[in-house]
């Protein structure tokens, strides 16, 4: 993972994170913590797995522009050359 994204954490101190986890705790209780953590970390994973495929579809659309363009511009010189 990258600094940039974890860089609020930095500014906790040990005392503010253990504040922070036995306010989860006392929300959620101490049964339920693996079933959160456990459906939290299948939602990041799904949420990553979209972005991927967006990132996916955004650069395979990038490409087909680009061919396109080069087919055109074959196209456009072999009629030019044809004249």
């Amino acid at each position: 993972m990258h600094l940039y994204k974890l860089a609020f954490i930095q500014n906790l101190s040990s005392w503010e994170l253990i504040l922070i986890f036995l306010v989860v705790l006392l929300f959620f209780g101490a049964n339920r913590l693996p079933a959160l953590f456990n459906s939290l970390g299948k939602s990041l994973k799904e949420f990553k797995k979209g972005a991927e495929y967006i990132e996916d579809e955004m650069k395979s659309a990038v490409e087909s522009d680009v061919e396109k363009d080069e087919d055109q511009k074959d196209s456009e010189s072999t009629n030019k050359e044809s004249k």
